[in-house]
């Protein structure tokens, strides 16, 4: 569910915290049933962000079942024994909050901002998602229909809509990464009442998830709540699944036409990046903000303002816990030529990989990553989310304070020699988006 209610009493998101010269305090604990607890103190506004991180994402789909992950996230919004159905969304607004969730590869993550005084409420509401959601035939059969009809215009009836999709399937031969988190709605359609019951009772237990709240709290009070409404949720016994498939390297060029209802021809380039628990990480991390950081980075000044090429080029990672993606883009100008378009791409990555970082853009660069961090950790509820990843993924939660000394030590020579390592023309994806009345 990306957008339930909006908050429409206080801009309360938007608190700025003062540029992380400081470090952020945090307590961290385990219940006895395994639920990992962060709690982040901050009187500075009334607000308060609640948040539950499950480590369950589209990688741990059954590849009979695929999408299962993302239809919770939807499922999950539908009530409990407790909540009448509809009544979850409803609570939060009533109370002046705002309520979401996401689904990635990787987790599913949910979250309340809420005034400071409703904190027991969004408690509350996560305990009994955790512990009594509703998975039944009503709710099953109403959240396919809004997944579907979220595939429609997600997917099926938006332009370059199965970029992504066409990208991963390719990029990846044997890991579960290869299927979109949207997943299959065949595979949705044929599942069981007890497919989604199973699902459930496996994934969304307390020793998979991470409780992490941060804003205007008092830290031993809200320790008695959270033992209050999570302490006797029971530990489960059943093992969590996790792929441990390993994919094999590219060792080719793959090369693809796909025929869509769009305007302007598009280039898209995929090479394999490291995990992001991998420290070449950092130096890839910056080399996309070298490449596609604003209308000053190298592809945007080189193909869209000096030759012309392009409408519009970008470059972004698509980090994930195991081996991801690193993506390049570009859409021709009307009348463009895709081909003429690659070529100038290929130039600019070739560009990182002969010549160092002048030392003015290098710093630059740094002078970025510094902004893009504070920027990151400058609400309450960014602040959450970086907990809470920070310890899924990591077992590292103090990286909030840290990560940014990683990007740090990342040096022009570091970025010149991932910028070889990984973006080899001969083991990679290339896929030609073009109009399809360019079909023949």
């Amino acid at each position: 569910m990306r957008s339930v209610v909006f908050l429409t009493l206080l801009c309360m998101t938007s608190h700025i915290v003062t540029a992380q010269s400081s470090k952020l305090d945090f307590v961290e604990y385990d219940l006895p049933n395994g639920l990992h607890v962060i709690l982040h103190e901050d009187h500075s506004t009334p607000i308060v962000a609640v948040s539950i991180m499950y480590h369950v994402g589209s990688k741990n789909d059954n590849p009979e079942r695929t999408g299962f992950a993302h239809f919770f996230e939807h499922l999950l919004f539908e009530g409990s024994d407790n909540i009448g159905r509809g009544e979850f969304a409803k609570i939060v607004e009533r109370s002046g909050g705002t309520l979401n969730a996401n689904t990635s590869n990787d987790r599913t993550y949910y979250y309340e901002i809420m005034p400071s005084n409703h904190l027991e409420t969004g408690l509350w509401l996560e305990s009994e998602r955790l512990m009594h959601a509703k998975v039944d035939k009503i709710g099953i059969e109403t959240q396919r229909q809004v997944v579907k009809e979220e595939k429609r215009q997600r997917v099926d009836n938006q332009p370059y809509g199965t970029l992504v999709q066409e990208i991963m399937k390719r990029v990846y031969s044997v890991h579960p990464y290869k299927w979109m988190t949207i997943g299959s709605m065949e595979h949705l359609d044929a599942a069981s009442e007890d497919d989604y019951v199973n699902f459930y009772k496996t994934f969304y237990v307390p020793n998979n998830a991470v409780l992490s709240i941060a804003g205007d709290l008092n830290i031993e009070q809200t320790k008695t709540l959270v033992a209050k409404y999570f302490g006797e949720i029971p530990k489960s016994s059943r093992p969590i699944f996790r792929p441990t498939v390993v994919e094999p390297p590219l060792t080719k060029e793959i090369r693809d036409t796909i025929f869509d209802n769009i305007q302007l021809p598009a280039v898209i380039q995929a090479y394999r990046m490291p995990s992001i628990k991998a420290e070449d990480f950092y130096a890839v991390r910056m080399l996309s903000q070298l490449l596609s950081g604003g209308e000053s980075s190298r592809m945007y000044k080189a193909l869209v303002d000096e030759q012309q090429k392009a409408l519009f080029v970008g470059a972004f990672p698509y980090p994930l816990e195991d081996e991801g993606v690193f993506i390049t883009y570009g859409f021709t100008n009307f009348g463009g030529n895709p081909s003429e378009l690659e070529k100038s791409m290929d130039d600019v990555i070739f560009k990182t990989q002969t010549d160092l970082i002048p030392d003015q853009e290098f710093q630059k660069l740094r002078n970025g990553m510094e902004t893009e961090f504070v920027t990151q950790n400058a609400t309450m509820a960014g602040i959450a989310e970086s907990l809470a990843s920070n310890y899924t993924y990591f077992k590292n939660t103090n990286l909030i304070n840290t990560e940014i000394d990683k990007y740090m030590k990342v040096t022009r020579e570091d970025i010149q020699r991932v910028a070889k390592k990984y973006f080899d023309k001969n083991k990679r994806v290339v896929l030609y988006y073009l109009p399809k009345t360019n079909r023949s």
